[in-house]
């Protein structure tokens, strides 16, 4: 895990067997279905209890976004994979969740199979084919048609239409720059300055960039790893400086408005703000872990408020009937609290009239 934001500069130029899942098959990629309350989480760990779920259920999201580490496989060997996933399916909460919600899913470095891990790993194709299997993409969706499992999701009618976005962060990463040792006071990655080292590759980066031109009233970037936290340590888009930097010249250039960031990762929650250099204020909130806490926060000068260390999942709340429509971002706790709460109105989220 990490974080990030470098100065800004000019854009560049553009199996194996199946798991069953115990649950119903993700929809088509478009859905007339109003969204009004989506939930979204990370870090959930196969071995141990979920209580979690039975806040996430209360609170009966229409939609569920898992943001990566959905379950911990780390492992080449695709039976053991498959039997993490079981695990997981088995959970009573995750069963309760799936029967009257729909989830859809990108993964991070834990289920994709190996310790921050990218292009590197040897087995990605087959883990991917399992990991599709068993969030139910059907055979005949777009997710399935390429190397990788990003995708993207439209959800509602026109003018209140919600278009969700799935970067697959691992499949064609390039390896971390880093320490050997790693330092006391942060972690062991750094910034690489590289043009040619890149977060999503040149076939992925093509789709991102025409997904954020299609038309929606609330875009969503679900990332696995954090893009606005600016301290480089731990895994973020930061540690990718070109492909970081061309992200925010795109939401600029390209004009991309009513864009929420959402990420997991970082085993805490927080809401970060960027405000320097973009057309319109970005917001990110982070949501993690499901089941894991870190002990401390990472350093982040773009931070502007932060939850209590627990288990914890995130929510957006539409309010599309508004005179101005609002989302509302919180994140609950395990213990019910709400940790964080951020209220905007999507009219903050689009470029300058006068550009």
């Amino acid at each position: 895990m990490a974080r990030g934001v470098s100065r800004r500069g000019v854009i560049r130029g553009a199996a194996a067997g199946a798991v069953a899942a115990a649950t119903p098959a993700v929809a088509a990629s478009r859905s007339e279905r109003l969204l009004t309350r989506i939930a979204f989480g990370s870090c959930a760990h196969q071995d141990k209890d979920q209580p979690i779920w039975v806040r996430v259920n209360a609170w009966e999201p229409e939609l569920f976004i898992f943001l990566g580490d959905n379950i911990y496989g780390d492992t080449e060997d695709m039976q053991v994979l498959r039997a993490k996933y079981r695990q997981l399916a088995e959970k009573p909460g995750f069963r309760a969740l799936r029967r009257r919600t729909e989830v859809i899913a990108t993964w991070d470095d834990h289920d994709y199979g190996v310790n921050d891990g990218g292009s590197e790993y040897p087995m990605k194709a087959e883990s991917a084919a399992i990991f599709l299997d068993f969030w139910g993409v059907p055979a005949d969706h777009p997710r399935r048609a390429h190397a990788g499992i990003y995708g993207s999701y439209f959800f509602g009618p026109e003018g209140r239409r919600v278009q969700v976005i799935l970067p697959d962060n691992r499949t064609f990463r390039t390896p971390l720059l880093g320490y050997s040792v790693e330092p006391q006071d942060r972690g062991q990655y750094l910034v690489n300055p590289d043009p040619k080292a890149t977060m999503l590759g040149a076939a992925q980066w093509d789709w991102l960039e025409a997904e954020l031109r299609r038309p929606a009233d609330l875009k969503i970037l679900a990332s696995s790893t954090q893009v606005l936290p600016d301290a480089p340590g731990y895994e973020a888009w930061i540690n990718f400086q070109a492909d970081h930097q061309r992200l925010l010249d795109l939401i600029d250039f390209a004009q991309v408005e009513n864009l929420l960031i959402i990420s997991g990762d970082t085993h805490y929650a927080e809401l970060s703000c960027l405000s320097e250099g973009v057309p319109y204020p970005l917001y990110e909130l982070t949501s993690s872990g499901l089941t894991e806490v870190w002990p401390v926060f990472g350093p982040n000068r773009n931070r502007i408020a932060q939850a209590p260390l627990m288990p914890n999942y995130g929510r957006l709340t539409i309010d599309w009937d508004a005179p101005a429509p609002r989302v509302l971002m919180e994140v609950e706790m395990l213990d019910g609290s709400i940790g964080i709460r951020h209220q905007i109105s999507l009219a903050q989220l689009r470029q300058p009239a006068t550009r």
